[in-house]
């Protein structure tokens, strides 16, 4: 048997075992480590059962286990026949290289947004006015100006966010890809970086929250510079909106039950294999148990140990109430603004209006078909790579 570059490393009494081109990645018992080894050896499944069953006292069926890593892509060859594997996942910007990047899992680094931020906050505590509001937003009296650079701009921020994640997680040999992801209502954009789990805690950490620096960096930089600009000039407005721009996006981390980013770094400080899947698993354990299903299954979180079990729990509780306050707040909030400003601009377009009025009406018309047909698109297409998606491992962060 031949089997793919793989990677493995230690987690618990388990290990995390995968590869990094095809980014699926599994869970094994030391057992079944001890067979990969022998395997890769060389030695016959015959004498590799034998020699588990030699070291450990138990009878180990390694023929299922081979047909398993078979199945996963993870066997290139078996007795000189190529196996078909899955293809090599892209990525994104295969120039950049882990040595162009490798300060960035410099121990010291984090301290640079965490000095910013500290500047920024101190000049708030003595200039409490500079204080950004959400009218700052509004920072022209023309809708398409409000929609457009808002949308640069913080696009452009959630990329920087992005490429953070891919730039921290190239620094650690994982390839990474950055594509377009839904949560919920939200269209994101989100950063694959299935493999970081086989880095040590703290490069995973890094890369689960270099994100979260970037934001914290510009607008600490961009409220440094607000206190140096005169209130009421067009660059004074831009620059306190800037400040929100990169700010606000924070909050949606925080919104663990979407797994973003402090989502991956809850899972990983809990040790959960699978926070997300486990607590989804358990929270509709409990509602067949509400309604009462005579086909309700056995509680699916008993066959966690007992912390993940505590973690699970937990999480499930955040999980259902996040989801339904997230859309409730959709719903009540977001939808009769989209529809006011929608009928606006619907209303400027078919009643008397000046030509900048008419183009503003239709541009921010245009804006809103675009976000919302990119946010379906890419739902259906997540729709279909789950259904076609393999078992195993991945981490995606927006």
């Amino acid at each position: 048997m031949v089997p793919h570059e793989l990677g493995t490393r230690a987690d618990g009494a388990e290990w995390i075992v995968g590869r990094r081109d095809t980014r699926v990645f599994v869970s094994l018992p030391a057992d079944g480590v001890l067979a990969l080894r022998l395997l890769e050896r060389g030695e016959t499944v015959a004498a590799t059962q034998a020699r588990l069953l030699e070291a450990t006292g138990d009878e180990l069926d390694v023929a299922a286990f081979v047909r398993d890593l078979a199945a996963l892509g993870f066997i290139a060859a078996v007795d000189g026949e190529r196996l078909p594997s899955p293809p090599a996942r892209p990525a994104t910007f295969p120039r950049l290289r882990a040595r162009h990047v490798r300060f960035l899992l410099h121990p010291a680094l984090p301290w640079l947004p965490a000095a910013l931020v500290l500047a920024a906050l101190a000049v708030l505590a003595t200039r409490p006015e500079l204080m950004p509001s959400h009218h700052d937003l509004l920072w022209s009296s023309y809708g398409v100006l409000v929609v457009a650079s808002g949308l640069l701009v913080g696009w452009s921020i959630v990329l920087l966010h992005e490429v953070a994640h891919l730039a921290v997680a190239r620094a650690a040999h994982v390839p990474g890809r950055v594509g377009f992801g839904t949560r919920l209502q939200f269209l994101v954009m989100q950063t694959d970086i299935s493999g970081i789990e086989l880095a040590p805690r703290r490069h995973r950490l890094t890369a689960y929250l270099a994100g979260i620096g970037v934001n914290l960096t510009v607008a600490s930089v961009a409220f440094l510079l607000l206190a140096s600009t005169a209130p009421g000039t067009t660059v004074h407005r831009l620059l306190a909106a800037l400040v929100l721009w990169a700010a606000l996006p924070i909050t949606f981390q925080l919104m663990v039950f979407m797994r973003t980013d402090l989502y991956f770094v809850l899972q990983d400080l809990t040790g959960c294999r699978d926070l997300y899947g486990d607590g989804r698993a358990y929270a509709r354990y409990l509602a067949r148990r509400v309604a009462r299903r005579a086909n309700a299954a056995e509680d699916p979180s008993r066959r966690l140990p007992s912390a993940e079990q505590r973690a699970v729990r937990i999480y499930s509780a955040f999980l259902v109430a996040g989801t339904v306050l997230c859309l409730a707040g959709f719903a009540a909030f977001t939808v009769p603004a989209e529809v006011r400003l929608i009928a606006r601009a619907w209303s400027q377009l078919g009643g008397p209006a000046s030509p900048l009025e008419a183009a503003d009406a239709a541009l921010t018309l245009a804006a809103f078909v675009t976000i919302h047909t990119i946010w379906f698109v890419t739902w259906r297409r997540q729709r279909r790579a789950r259904r076609a998606s393999v078992k195993g491992r991945s981490s995606a962060h927006a």
